[in-house]
């Protein structure tokens, strides 16, 4: 079992960043896969980058590509997405989830965080 707690969401103004953070529970925090997914009102939830348990590989939505970052320390047990340039698209509720395979499909994950709220101003 792995819990999940995101935060570092928040308002701002278009162009400015966000460090977003999970932070998980567990002992096998390397054997997973991390990902960030993102639900903007009235939308479907949308994959937005995910890492590999070594940190080794990473993918990422075109349309962050270049924007955001993502990055793991397991011995802190945490997964991190920078946020840069950031857009009023961008207004989400971001999600972070844990799981078995580098994948941008939902089902691939396991274990799903309550999520973060970040709110991007024009």
């Amino acid at each position: 079992q792995v819990q999940l707690v995101e935060s570092g969401g928040g308002l701002v103004q278009a162009g400015d960043s966000l460090r977003l953070s999970c932070a998980a529970s567990g002992r096998t925090f390397s054997s997973y896969t991390m990902g960030w997914f993102r639900q903007a009102p009235g939308k479907e939830r949308e994959f937005v980058a995910a890492i590999s348990g070594s940190g080794s590989s990473t993918y990422y939505a075109d349309s962050v590509k270049g924007r955001f970052t993502i990055s793991r320390d397991n011995a802190k047990n945490t997964v991190w997405l920078q946020t840069n340039s950031l857009k009023p698209e961008d207004t989400a509720v971001y999600y972070c989830a844990a799981g078995r395979a580098l994948s941008r499909l939902e089902f691939a994950y396991d274990y799903w965080g309550q999520g973060t709220q970040v709110t991007v101003s024009s």
